[in-house]
């Protein structure tokens, strides 16, 4: 077994196993942050698999953006409220039912394609790596753009703090 090997399954191990993590949490803040591993263990699959774009938007967008602004919301909704912030689980035998017979169809589709026969994955793999032409055509081309998700996402940070301010004084006044 190759070095390239052992770090694949390790990337697939972590995702696996911060998404059991995540199942299996009532913890709303733990799981998110679950879910940033989670994120992260698939954009490093990503990466082995020759979709370097496909990772750096995963990492950017969810993990970059998103999450973040989930452990914010999070974080301010505990501090409110002086609780932990969980989740009740329902329907765990349901739940599990459905997610192994989603495993099991998954995983029968991979033992059964013939990969080796998909011309675009030669092509992929003798491909040099696209991320510096897309960090060049991102700052130059699509410059405008960038800074208007940037704007966006620091925007709905600031919404989410002020409706948590909001919050608190209905919260004293109701007292």
């Amino acid at each position: 077994m190759e070095l390239n090997d052992i770090i694949f399954y390790v990337f697939g191990a972590i995702t696996a196993l911060s998404a059991l993590y995540i199942m299996l949490t009532k913890n709303i803040l733990y799981a998110a942050f679950a879910l940033i591993l989670t994120f992260i263990g698939v954009a490093g699959i990503y990466v082995f698999l020759g979709a370097e774009f496909i990772a750096v938007t995963q990492v950017l967008v969810y993990v970059g953006g998103i999450l973040i602004l989930l452990v914010f919301g999070i974080m301010l909704t505990n501090r409110l409220s002086g609780k932990k912030v969980v989740s009740p689980a329902y329907n765990k035998l349901m739940g599990l039912i459905v997610a192994a017979g989603l495993f099991a169809i998954l995983f029968k589709g991979i033992l059964q394609a013939n990969f080796s026969a998909m011309n675009w994955i030669d092509k992929g793999a003798s491909a040099d790596s696209s991320i510096p032409k897309f960090g060049l055509t991102l700052m130059t081309d699509y410059v405008l753009v960038f800074e208007i998700i940037g704007v966006l996402l620091l925007l709905a940070l600031i919404g989410a703090i002020r409706i948590a301010g909001n919050v608190r004084k209905e919260d004293k006044s109701a007292v």
